[in-house]
């Protein structure tokens, strides 16, 4: 595994890069690694497409001494490696959760360097609770207890796993206790996606949402895909059985449809 870095706001970004073609970049979940990507990430080499597999600010083989972090400062990121790994042209981006939100922000301030969007358990909006439900987590993931109470929660993120999300859990969790990472795993929960909002009229790239019909994140996922479609006019694909990270959860049904999406995506219009 060779990574490369990619040196934003004067720190490091981990990509691992691998093949060759038309560019995807890939951001995982808050709190998740980028290997979350990985079952995804073989078939699209496979198929002749060159993948940057990105950590998040203070994740994975990240950088942790960020000054900001969270949707924004993601989105930055996105944009930064399309210019440093592509080819010159558009790229497609691909991201989960809340790097997802930063990904319809990247095509918002730059339509012209993204041909498309994959969009994974997309948080574009706040969830159910509001401010209140953002202090609590804040309050939730404070040492001592916060590893502890991250870690039981990530269990059930991907029910699609079976057994495997507990070890995942542990692992990813373990990741985010090296020195000097909670600080920075804290500082990118600090979120609020209104910021996303004036972005997606500003949209023109077609994109693809993929949601797990178990996703805990969400009270009714089937709903919240169909909230998406309509800003958007995104495709939508829901995947039974699986959660909050579905290309990794059931990679062997997700990837045909993204195959076929990046496909489509080449000579489909844009929005206008």
């Amino acid at each position: 595994m060779d990574i490369s870095y990619l040196t934003v706001d004067g720190s490091r970004i981990a990509a691992e890069i691998r093949g060759s073609g038309p560019l995807v970049v890939c951001s995982p979940a808050m709190g998740d690694t980028r290997d979350a990507y990985g079952p995804l990430a073989d078939r699209l080499v496979a198929a002749g497409f060159r993948v940057a597999l990105l950590d998040l600010r203070g994740h994975g083989d990240s950088d942790a001494g960020f000054d900001r972090y969270g949707d924004e400062a993601t989105a930055g990121d996105l944009l930064a490696a399309i210019d440093a790994f592509g080819d010159g042209g558009p790229a497609y981006l691909a991201g989960a959760s809340m790097s997802a939100a930063a990904a319809v922000i990247a095509a918002g301030r730059r339509p012209d360097a993204v041909a498309g969007l994959l969009l994974f358990g997309p948080f574009l909006r706040n969830g159910a609770g509001g401010a209140a439900a953002r202090i609590g987590l804040r309050a939730l993931l404070l040492r001592p207890w916060g590893p502890l109470a991250w870690r039981m929660y990530a269990t059930k993120l991907w029910p699609g796993l079976g057994d495997g999300a507990r070890t995942r859990a542990a692992s990813t969790t373990k990741l985010l206790t090296r020195p000097g990472r909670w600080k920075a795993f804290q500082a990118t929960t600090r979120l609020n996606h209104d910021v996303v909002a004036p972005w997606i009229p500003k949209v023109t790239a077609p994109s693809l949402v993929v949601m797990g019909e178990a996703d805990p994140d969400w009270k009714d996922p089937r709903a919240e895909a169909d909230w998406i479609r309509q800003q958007l006019g995104s495709e939508v694909l829901t995947v039974p059985g699986v959660g909050h990270a579905p290309m990794l959860e059931a990679p062997d049904v997700v990837a045909p449809r993204v195959l076929a999406f990046l496909e489509e995506a080449t000579d489909a219009p844009r929005r206008s």
